[in-house]
């Protein structure tokens, strides 16, 4: 890779990132201000600092063959593994933490090994493309997702765990794993968060108005279901493999659905941490409790609300500046850049996503190699889940989970992830005509 060929870049892709980081860059600028207009906060410096280096990392990407990592994927990954098990061992010693502290900086491994896992997970999917084993090769799958999924599940960061689904289901999609597999994953964790939510809305929200919805919450009643359906699943399967009839083979796999969305969400009731299930409950009402876990929501639909068509005027935010809405510069900067821009600048970044997204799925249709194509889809699935999820949570039609607006909010960490996905997509679109056969171990 010459250097001359940085101009062959997808510009809109990489304008679309840089854009989004500058706008970023403002409204973390904003989210320190007084209405006396005194900055009490430095970090949009940071930001600033953070942004430089990623874009440095983004060039060096782009000039390095990202089929290097194809050999370096499998040490990526252990070494992400490790780092979380570190982070695990340090809490269990009495020093719970995200972050591992190098030389001053600090770093949230949990940002990186999103990147990792997509890596390795791309190298798998790409070796075993042409093996008839599609069930072993969905499993394995699921294995090498579910690893670094539950020690970040462990610490606990929920939001960041949860960006791991649709980062496999996008990724076995383009891998060709068959549809009745990938659908299974996502209607057992769809319904398993169903089942969650029920005896919570019917506690807190109905006033105990349909009991029968507690037994979802009993021990008892969950190993009967769980036990009725697997009986109702080896019928189905004995059906199938002595008759061969399409119908027993969906008995079985909606009976497999729902036996494990069902011990899932039983799972997680009891995993779930206080504040985490105080979160669900303010998400289906947060004036459940107004002046604490549903304060966020309804702040940050006052200051969207508030935004109008227009916006109020940049720096010119009530919400912001007089810190009602907290978590602003992070979690909830989205809230302010409606407040300040309104519906127009919602739209605006809504756009450059979008623009982000499109531009991802067109390297993914042009490029020649599967483990490029690969990565790419992990890259879009990751940044849309993001978005989605933080946009849906700061209109409080998604519960509130931790995840930030990706290139706009505040971290370090996760920008410097997030650039370099976007470094990585470069360097496979500057190379996407390039077979992976005959140049592998090739630097440039």
């Amino acid at each position: 890779m010459r250097f001359r060929n940085l101009l062959e870049i997808d510009f809109f892709l990489l304008v679309s990132a840089l854009v989004l980081v500058i706008v970023g860059v403002l409204f973390i600028y904003s989210s320190g201000m007084t209405p006396a207009g005194v900055m009490v906060s430095n970090e949009y410096r940071r930001q600033l600092a953070w942004a430089a280096a990623g874009l440095v990392l983004v060039f060096t990407l782009v000039l390095f063959n990202y089929r290097r990592a194809y050999d370096l994927a499998l040490y990526f990954y252990l070494g992400t593994l490790a780092l979380l098990l570190y982070i695990l061992v340090m809490g269990l010693t009495g020093r719970p933490s995200r972050w591992i502290r190098i030389a001053g900086f600090a770093f949230q491994i949990s940002e990186f090994a999103k990147i990792t896992t997509i890596l390795f997970l791309a190298w798998f999917l790409d070796i075993t493309k042409r093996n008839h084993r599609t069930f072993i090769r969905f499993l394995v799958s699921c294995a090498i997702v579910m690893l670094p999924m539950l020690l970040i599940l462990i610490q606990p960061d929920l939001g960041t765990a949860l960006v791991f689904i649709p980062i496999l289901l996008g990724m076995m999609f383009i891998a060709g794993i068959p549809l009745r597999y990938i659908f299974f994953l996502g209607a057992t964790v769809f319904f398993a968060g169903f089942f969650l939510l029920l005896p919570l809305w019917q506690t807190h929200i109905m006033n105990n108005m349909y009991p029968a919805l507690m037994m979802l919450a009993n021990t008892r009643f969950v190993l009967l279901f769980c036990l009725a359906m697997v009986t109702i699943g080896l019928i189905g399967w004995f059906g199938f493999s002595r008759y061969h009839k399409g119908y027993f083979f969906w008995i079985c796999y909606a009976a497999g659905i729902f036996t494990f969305s069902m011990g899932l969400s039983y799972a997680a009731s009891k995993v779930l941490r206080g504040y985490q299930v105080m979160r669900l409950i303010v998400f289906l009402d947060p004036n459940i409790d107004p002046r604490g876990s549903g304060w966020h929501i309804i702040q940050s639909i006052t200051a969207i609300g508030s935004g109008g068509i227009s916006g109020m005027g940049y720096l010119q935010g009530t919400q912001s500046q007089f810190h009602f809405l907290p978590e602003q510069s992070t979690d909830f900067i989205f809230a302010i850049l409606c407040e300040e821009w309104g519906f127009l600048g919602g739209t605006f970044v809504f756009s450059l996503f979008l623009l982000i997204i499109l531009r991802l799925i067109r390297i993914m249709r042009i490029t020649i190699d599967s483990f490029g194509a690969n990565i790419v889809a992990g890259l879009a699935s990751m940044y849309a889940f993001h978005f989605f999820i933080n946009v849906g949570m700061t209109m409080g039609i998604m519960p509130v989970t931790g995840i930030p607006l990706t290139f706009v909010s505040y971290g370090g960490s996760a920008l410097i992830s997030a650039m370099a996905g976007i470094g990585l997509a470069l360097s496979i679109y500057v190379r996407r005509y390039q077979h992976s056969s005959g140049y592998g171990n090739s630097l440039f």
